[in-house]
């Protein structure tokens, strides 16, 4: 049975970043599953549990019995882990895109101390400003292809809480007892490329921004099922 792929999005932006890649899968015949995680910082701590159920929840449609591929963008990468352990569907493997990895054992900062510094004067009554905010215009516009498909990723961002940046998400053992795979756009994810090849996953590269899924979404695609029949 071919997996459905589960495109998981970071909860610093939102399901729009995916939704050019999974329509060019579903093109070519693929079962795909954008989650929205975007209720990730409600209440309060520990939010990674609120994910795991929103991918749950959304994959009430999908059988048991079918396989799926995880794959992860960006910061969704440190969530993999307790969303594996915590579905029904058998593990169909997973594919990190521009993300970050989880530790092996034990538990994942979701940010380290340098990004947290970075992070904490921008807080205002404990949360912080939207995603695309932290950055400059000229780091920002790139990523995008038009100014439509940005105001629509713009509009739907959180303001997550820097309590959210503040968590540690455990890591089940074992995790990565299934193949894994590394899509690398930007430069600034080329260690944990690097890493990913350590670890002896494939890793592939498509040049392009950290959203680039939204710039190249049939490129995007292409490599994310290539590296998923991968075995």
């Amino acid at each position: 049975m071919r997996p459905t792929f589960v495109l998981l999005h970071s909860p610093s932006v939102g399901p729009s970043t995916w939704r050019p890649a999974a329509r060019h899968l579903a093109a070519a015949g693929h079962r795909v599953r954008v989650p929205s995680l975007l209720r990730a910082g409600a209440g309060t701590p520990p939010f990674w549990p609120r994910v795991v159920e929103a991918v749950r929840d959304d994959l009430r449609q999908v059988p048991a019995a079918s396989p799926v591929t995880l794959v992860a963008h960006s910061n969704a990468g440190l969530l993999l882990p307790v969303i594996r352990a915590g579905l029904d569907h058998p593990p169909g493997g997973a594919v990190f895109v521009d993300a970050a990895l989880p530790a092996r054992t034990g538990s994942s900062p979701v940010a380290p101390p340098e990004v947290l510094e970075f992070l904490r004067p921008m807080a205002v009554d404990g949360r912080l400003p939207r995603w695309t905010d932290w950055w400059d215009e000229a780091d920002i516009a790139p990523m995008f292809p038009d100014p439509e498909v940005r105001r629509t990723v713009v509009e739907e961002q959180p303001t997550l809480p820097l309590a959210y940046y503040e968590q540690h998400i455990p890591v089940p053992g074992g995790w990565d007892g299934h193949p894994c795979s590394y899509l690398l756009f930007s430069p600034p994810y080329g260690g944990l490329a690097a890493e990913a090849r350590a670890r002896g996953w494939r890793v592939a590269h498509l040049p392009g921004t950290h959203l680039h899924q939204l710039v190249d979404p049939a490129g995007t695609a292409r490599h994310l099922a290539d590296l998923a029949s991968a075995r």
